[in-house]
């Protein structure tokens, strides 16, 4: 689009209309200004995981088969299940324990109040059930923290709604990147370019002219709107030139590695402030434990990309990591060997302000929530509170430092003062 766009240009002897100065893009003028953290990153495990064979071990009641009771390891406060005998390649539970127990952070007894995909994605992406108007985490946390970045706001897939606050950006493929980033270069070849920096400059120029003369002069505000994100995608051009060095010559073959290696370079390149990634098939109505064992390890190989890559990278103390699904497995087995859709289940989190090595709720034996003490966040079965996606929003909002924001406030949550998570991070 660029391309094409600096070619109409020439021809019309930059004789063009260009885009207003909206107040949530000013990407124009902070251009050279490059976002350097913190970076957030939401894994979602689509279809729904079961955290029995995971961070929320059983072997009681025949929740599962693959282990008893008295198998359940544990590492530091951390109980998981054992699974290196059974996994299918990927990380298995006791590796990814080892490497990242002591800043893991996990929080059990989650309860997602549905049980259908499409609303138990949405409540987790946003924290928010009844609405198809909120913006998912990642999305408000990047128009709130970075909303000049050019990449503000990655998407691979899951419920990735932006709730009109920020541009969603798609890319889906490591070489799509590169593209994009020298969009003035044939299929991203740094030696094959359509101008001559001279007439790039000069282009650049006449933009910046008439945007000046243009943001003067009264539009509608959809109009004012539409010219603007066209004028920042122009002006943003230098600035998505940042990436290309932290491209990696040999790409990965893993989907979700491929996924982080895009959100990373974005990252590093001061490019981009958040990352929804996502990896699906773990609905395993049949054969669960064989499909669990298979998705999970390839779940964790992927996290642990994120922190080992980022660690390279020199930004791995700015990361913040949510690591999620909408949805449990039963506490049963059906008739094909499979577990159907529970509306309990777990969340992960590590990262910069987390303190890890920590569990945070319970479930019982027949995998029911117990409800806890906000305050204390210790179990109170009798007046404790049932926690639900939206209390978990509301402590990330905190945990971000945007809370108070106007965009924040624009979709409020609606948790009591009395049931908000008091020290949820430690």
């Amino acid at each position: 689009m660029r391309r094409d766009f600096l070619k109409l240009c020439g021809l019309a002897g930059l004789g063009l209309a260009l885009p207003l100065r909206h107040p949530d893009t000013r990407a124009a003028d902070k251009k050279d200004e490059p976002y350097t953290g913190p970076y957030y990153v939401v894994f979602n495990a689509s279809g729904g995981w079961d955290t029995t064979y995971l961070m929320d071990p059983k072997g009681v009641h025949d929740i599962n088969r693959l282990y008893k009771h008295g198998d359940i390891l544990t590492h530091g406060n951390h109980a998981f299940a054992p699974n290196k005998k059974d996994a299918q390649g990927g990380m298995c539970n006791e590796d990814f324990y080892k490497e990242f127990g002591d800043e893991l952070f996990t929080f059990n007894g989650l309860d997602y109040s549905v049980n259908n995909h499409s609303p138990g994605a949405r409540y987790m992406a946003t924290g928010k059930l009844d609405s198809l108007a909120y913006p998912t985490f990642a999305a408000l946390v990047a128009a709130c923290r970075g909303p000049d970045c050019p990449l503000a706001y990655l998407t691979f897939g899951n419920y990735s709604a932006t709730g009109g606050v920020v541009a969603m950006a798609r890319v889906p493929y490591v070489q799509s990147l590169k593209k994009i980033a020298l969009a003035d270069n044939v299929e991203g070849n740094p030696k094959a370019a359509y101008h001559d920096p001279f007439a790039l400059n000069r282009i650049e120029e006449a933009l910046k002219e008439q945007h000046a003369v243009v943001a003067a002069t009264p539009q509608l505000p959809r109009a004012e709107r539409g010219e603007n994100m066209l004028y920042a995608a122009q002006a943003n051009s230098k600035a998505l030139q940042r990436v290309v060095p932290f491209i990696p010559d040999k790409l990965p073959k893993e989907r979700l590695n491929q996924q982080v290696e895009i959100a990373l370079a974005t990252f590093k390149a001061g490019v981009g402030v958040s990352a929804n990634l996502d990896i699906g098939q773990f609905d395993s109505h049949a054969n669960n434990d064989k499909d669990q064992m298979k998705l999970i390890p390839e779940f964790l190989a992927g996290i642990a990309h994120l922190m080992r890559r980022a660690g390279e990278l020199k930004i791995r103390e700015q990361l913040v990591v949510v690591v999620q699904s909408e949805m449990g497995r039963t506490p049963n087995y059906n008739q094909g060997n499979g577990k159907d859709h529970w509306s309990i289940g777990s969340i992960l989190f590590l990262g910069r302000g987390i303190k890890g090595n920590r569990v945070v709720g319970a479930t019982d034996d027949k995998q029911f929530a117990v409800p806890l003490d906000p305050v204390t966040l210790k179990a109170d079965k009798a007046k404790g509170t049932k926690i639900r996606p939206e209390h978990v929003h509301e402590a990330l909002r905190e945990l971000a430092g945007i809370a108070e924001h106007p965009h924040a406030k624009k979709f409020p949550l609606g948790v009591p003062e009395k049931e908000k998570l008091v020290k949820f991070w430690g």
